[in-house]
């Protein structure tokens, strides 16, 4: 399996660790994580039978890295949006059980991305956000339909 730099792959028996692993980012996502993400879950190991979603340094993940953002027509923004449903429905649909480990900065397409796993393990430094809103930007990883699952809607 051929990941990216910003993953890495420990294995603990039946279990794997896939550790998001760009630190001085605090962990954004890039399309190669993002892709990555989704290859891993596609073929995950061989006798692999439950996966750790965990990350390197003091944040979970700070969302989407805003160097990639660039300018894009309505066309390939929502291919681009596509794209990370796809991987992460991969990781939310797929076989293997997932748990995240949370902390620090949880926001973003990185409450996304924590969204589509199974269950989420929180350390007390862990904060949320859905900034896009704020920055004109579309939530285009799921977590708009994701978190309202999750923690319930303003009735």
């Amino acid at each position: 399996m051929g990941l990216p730099e910003s993953l890495t792959v420990e294995r603990h028996d039946e279990v794997a660790v896939l550790r998001l692993s760009r630190p001085r980012k605090r962990n954004a996502l890039d399309d190669a994580t993002v892709l990555g993400i989704e290859d891993f879950f596609a073929r995950p190991p061989e006798g692999v039978r439950a996966v750790v979603l965990d990350a390197e340094g003091d944040h979970f993940c700070a969302g989407l890295d805003l160097s990639e953002l660039g300018d894009r027509d309505v066309v390939a923004a929502m291919e681009h949006s596509r794209m990370w449903h796809r991987a992460f429905a991969r990781l939310a649909e797929g076989r293997l059980p997932v748990v995240s480990v949370l902390k620090g900065a949880v926001v973003g397409g990185g409450l996304e991305l924590a969204s589509a796993t199974h269950l989420r393990v929180a350390e007390d430094s862990t904060f949320y956000a859905l900034p896009e809103g704020q920055h004109g930007l579309f939530v285009g990883g799921g977590g708009s339909v994701r978190v309202p699952r999750l923690i319930g809607v303003h009735g």
